[in-house]
């Protein structure tokens, strides 16, 4: 039986709470895997349910050889545990960041939406948030598929882009989609699967990998190392750069005749 299909982050999702500072942005997007989470559960998972051979997938993806869903696809379909042992895993390694739940809730008492955006294998989000008290955040990722086992049979780009099938979830997407309801969008994040993220984002915080990338695509960060960090960042009214949006995201991959259902 599959997950429930991740929520999405809409009006009903605002909480009108007490006075605080107005903030620059109207919504906030947090990536997952090593920036919520302290780890990169992804990883985590397959070094131990996976098959040694993992990290050349990810190799090749950050090449350009193969888009994110090939990547995630081929991964995922190395995962020998089932999802109760897997989660179980998961809860002992991978610690939230501490400052997380207390940042997503200020965000909440101001009436500034807040969502998981994620392009990984997704499962594991809505417990993890579940455990750290803060169930309530939308989530934006993919939806994993399991057999009558609970072993894993697939993934579901139940977030991606209708046209483009370079990626799982499209976070390109989901910040325009935010904008549109909400305006002005900060984005969160560390890893390559951020890049796209950033460049669409009116602000973005970059740590670890994402910083070079932003460097290389010309995108105006703000370094961060916990999210006190963010949060005075925001409370100091920081001024929004802007988002360098290019035209044609620097991902995009249109499906090939062998991915079209009648090939």
């Amino acid at each position: 039986m599959p997950d429930l299909p991740p929520r999405r982050a809409s009006s009903a999702d605002i909480v009108t709470g007490t006075e605080g500072p107005a903030l620059p942005v109207g919504a906030v997007l947090v990536d997952f895997d090593g920036t919520a989470c302290l780890h990169d559960v992804a990883e985590h998972l397959l070094i131990e349910f996976g098959d040694p051979s993992w990290p050349e997938w990810d190799a090749a993806w950050e090449r350009g050889e193969i888009g994110a869903r090939d990547c995630l696809l081929a991964q995922d379909a190395m995962l020998r545990g089932d999802r109760d042992t897997m989660l179980a895993f998961v809860r002992r390694h991978c610690e939230m960041d501490p400052t997380f739940a207390p940042f997503v809730s200020w965000l909440r008492d101001l009436g500034v939406p807040v969502a998981i955006v994620s392009d990984g294998f997704g499962f594991y989000i809505e417990p993890m948030l579940e455990t750290a008290g803060v169930a309530w955040i939308p989530v934006i990722t993919n939806e994993q598929r399991w057999d009558a086992d609970r072993k894993v049979t697939g993934v579901s780009f139940v977030s991606g882009h209708p046209d483009c099938v370079g990626c799982g979830t499209c976070k390109m997407q989901a910040v325009l989609q935010h904008r549109r309801e909400f305006g002005p969008v900060a984005f969160i994040g560390e890893g390559p699967s951020d890049r796209y993220g950033a460049l669409y984002a009116d602000l973005t915080f970059a740590k670890l990998d994402l910083v070079e990338l932003c460097e290389r695509d010309g995108v105006a960060y703000v370094p961060w190392t916990n999210f006190d960090d963010v949060r005075r960042s925001l409370e100091s009214s920081v001024q929004l750069p802007g988002a360098v949006a290019p035209v044609r995201c620097p991902g995009w991959l249109l499906p090939t005749l062998e991915d079209s259902p009648t090939a």
